[in-house]
């Protein structure tokens, strides 16, 4: 390892903790964790003033060119409430190599330019209705499981993290810890997306739902019920959750979302 950078050598450990967590909540009787090994472009979009509509309207224009790319259509949707950004976009990349490929490169500029809307244009019409974007490039779970997830699903909470120094691998763990939980209460397994470059953020979960009330199916949850799914996934109570992981982060924001029609 010494002939590793610290980057390196953090995101191979979440891969290796990533595998072994797997196994324990396959053990568990949850859902295995997906490894954090596909890459992804995420991209969060503040429309300008007046202009959410032709924001999203420029975005579903171009998803044709996407398909005729061969890149296949960014998986998205529209805050509701919480963070500053209106449209939350993810773009399967899966390697840097893969992606920025000479073949694909070309494909992705012919199949603009066949549309209509050259990938220059395309830029200058985002620029005039788009007031603020933010870009990460993240390891999450391969893409057909992040695809099923999102399956009958329109309603989406995200949650994204800075840790304090040294705390990312912990951070990661305490985040595979809740999934224990929210499966065993009774809600989907949270998807966690690990920074490779880009913003500040270490990490981000992403949890999809049918609707707002499936999101809040754990309020029915009995207080033994909750008590017992806490211990199974490892803190000594529900109470105990949140503020163990406030010793983890230095920033932590929540965002609800839902489906673009």
């Amino acid at each position: 390892m010494r002939n590793l950078s610290r980057k390196t050598a953090i995101i191979l450990a979440f891969f290796s903790l990533a595998s072994l967590l797997s196994l324990a909540a396959a053990e568990e009787g949850g859902p295995p964790a997906a490894k954090p090994a596909y890459l992804y472009k995420t991209t969060f979009v503040r429309a300008a003033p007046g202009k959410l509509l032709d924001l999203i309207a420029l975005y579903k224009d171009r998803m044709a060119s996407a398909d005729e790319s061969g890149d296949g259509r960014p998986l998205w949707w529209r805050h509701t409430q919480g963070d500053q950004w209106d449209l939350m976009l993810l773009t399967p990349m899966e390697s840097y190599a893969e992606y920025y490929a000479k073949n694909k490169i070309a494909r992705r500029k012919k199949a603009a330019e066949a549309s209509g809307l050259s990938q220059e244009e395309f830029a200058r019409k985002l620029e005039a209705c788009s007031s603020w974007r933010e870009d990460i490039f993240v390891m999450g779970p391969p893409l057909e499981t992040v695809k099923k997830a999102f399956e009958g699903t329109a309603y989406y909470h995200i949650e994204i993290f800075v840790s304090l120094p040294g705390k990312q691998e912990e951070l990661f763990k305490e985040r595979e810890m809740e999934n224990v939980y929210a499966v065993e209460t009774g809600r989907p397994y949270n998807m966690i997306f690990v920074r490779d470059q880009g913003a500040v953020w270490d990490l981000f979960t992403l949890g999809c739902y049918r609707d707002i009330k499936h999101w809040a199916v754990g309020d029915e949850i009995t207080k033994e019920q909750r008590a017992a799914a806490a211990r199974k996934a490892g803190f000594n109570s529900p109470d105990e959750i949140g503020p163990y992981m406030r010793t983890l982060i230095d920033m932590h924001r929540d965002t609800m979302g839902v489906a673009i029609k």
